[in-house]
């Protein structure tokens, strides 16, 4: 295992469509051991592999409470086939640092996927397990939760980003 560098925006890989995952070998295997020791550091509820540079339709989250035995939940070529009712409420993401905002998301939503062997799934999440769920896959679809704001709360997060970018390439 290895940890691994969480891409931040503006990086142009987090807006690339992500490929299908077609080998369940070794290689996989490695990469879903190094997204979760990433994501158990950063720390984080979910990481999907576009945030770490592999355009991988893949998945990796814990919504355990840190009370709680970790459960590590990987999800490979997740589709949400069908959504339900509507909730508003926070978000934050590893690679978009130092926000966080109110996002509109499906309550119910029902998810078809793989797990790390290859075996499908078929199963309907709810609250706070399915907008983890949502955030992530978004991220698979090139989409950062931001582009669920409205464009002025959009447009200030990019001036205050463009920023901080700047203010570290001085140093």
């Amino acid at each position: 295992m290895a940890l691994r560098e969480i891409l931040k925006y503006p990086n142009p890989l987090l807006r690339k469509k992500a490929e299908k995952v077609t080998a369940f070998d070794d290689a996989l295997q490695k990469l879903i051991a190094d997204m979760a020791e990433t994501m158990y550091d950063a720390p984080g509820v979910g990481l999907a592999a576009p945030q770490i540079g592999a355009s991988l339709q893949l998945l990796v989250m814990d919504i355990t409470s840190r009370e709680e035995e970790p459960e590590l939940i990987v999800l490979i070529n997740p589709e949400i086939s069908e959504g339900e009712g509507s909730e508003i409420d926070e978000e934050g993401c590893l690679s978009v640092v130092d926000l966080t905002a109110k996002v509109k998301r499906f309550s119910k939503i029902r998810v078809k996927a793989q797990d790390a062997e290859g075996n499908h799934l078929d199963f309907i999440a709810e609250e706070w397990f399915a907008r983890v769920i949502q955030h992530e896959v978004d991220h698979l679809n090139g989409t950062l939760f931001i582009d669920h704001l409205s464009s002025l709360k959009r447009a200030l997060y990019k001036k205050k980003r463009k920023k901080q970018l700047a203010e570290v390439s001085e140093l």
